[in-house]
């Protein structure tokens, strides 16, 4: 096929003036929002609730690819082992599945008059940084741990998360203990790039003041925030509003069939919003925490979650 020379002109002058134009495909999608980018994952704790068999993290991919998840948070306890051969299964198994590999929820804590409890509980966080590089997950959920006054779970829901400082210390040794802490990890989590994110769970964190006052004494930017919709258990919204600016990875509960230890009306549409405001961009991971079967709970909590983010 030949041109002639007016005919390459005129093409060579649109294609000049094309890049200037918008296309009709572009004119029609609206412009992209945070809440576009926001990404539901699924916890594995929302099949296992420590109180049965535990449920295969395989199990978990494999529900996450069919109902439409993109990613899965993997809780540390319910794994079947942490030997490099397990980690690089699980790894193969998300990608094959089109999964990500968004968290590893891991269960330490360091309040403890004693350094060398402290130190173990580092130790146990530097090896779970490990695994999580290891996975390819870039998050990793931190607990405070709590002053571990009132030994049963069970009971210590009964008082709402609430219970007595350990005799003869103070909140601010605590918080120092902590900090230290937190502090000692950062280096490895840089080494491997993966974000420490702490969670409003009980203990110090358990409110947003303590939260934040943890969060705002580290100065890293491998230091983050886990916000929890369901561990605020009186006023959510205030206290979710003074956390979502700082949130670096969400975690969402549901209680279909009732709470295994208690339950939350919570208003998705309402929290969606607190996070759209506070432009956050991440991954939302649904934690389903109800007596009906994993199986229903899910599927109806996944149904909540793509309604509130309409």
């Amino acid at each position: 096929m030949s041109f002639s020379r007016r005919s390459f002109l005129t093409t060579s002058a649109l294609a000049a003036v094309s890049p200037a134009l918008p296309s009709v495909n572009s004119l029609a999608q609206p412009a992209p929002t945070s809440a576009g980018r926001i990404k539901l994952g699924l916890s594995s704790y929302s099949y296992w609730h420590f109180k049965k068999t535990k449920v295969p993290i395989e199990t978990v991919i494999d529900e996450a690819a069919r109902l439409g998840f993109e990613g899965v948070d993997i809780l540390h306890r319910q794994m079947e082992g942490e030997d490099n051969a397990y980690l690089q299964k699980l790894k193969r198994h998300a990608f094959l599945n089109g999964i990500d590999l968004i968290c590893l929820s891991i269960h330490q804590g360091f309040v403890f008059p004693d350094a060398a409890e402290r130190q173990k509980n580092i130790e146990h966080t530097i090896k779970g940084i490990e695994m999580a590089y290891k996975l390819g997950i870039p998050s990793m959920r931190l607990n405070t741990g709590r002053w571990n006054t009132i030994k049963s779970f069970d009971e210590l829901m009964t008082k709402r998360g609430i219970e007595p400082i350990l005799p003869g210390h103070t909140e601010d040794e605590g918080f120092k203990w902590v900090i230290d802490s937190i502090e000692k990890c950062l280096p490895k989590a840089a080494e491997c790039g993966v974000m420490l994110a702490l969670e409003n769970h009980w203990g110090l964190s358990s409110t947003p003041e303590g939260l934040l006052r943890i969060r705002k004494a580290i100065d890293s930017p491998w230091m983050g925030v886990l916000m929890d919709t369901g561990n605020f258990l009186e006023n959510p919204y205030e206290k979710l509003e003074q956390v979502a600016p700082y949130a670096s990875f969400v975690q969402a509960k549901t209680y279909y069939g009732g709470g295994e230890w208690y339950s939350l009306d919570l208003d998705y549409k309402r929290i969606f919003d607190i996070l759209k405001k506070a432009n956050y961009k991440g991954y939302v991971s649904l934690e389903f925490e109800g007596k009906e079967a994993a199986e229903s709970g899910v599927r109806q909590s996944l149904e909540l979650m793509r309604k509130a983010m309409a």
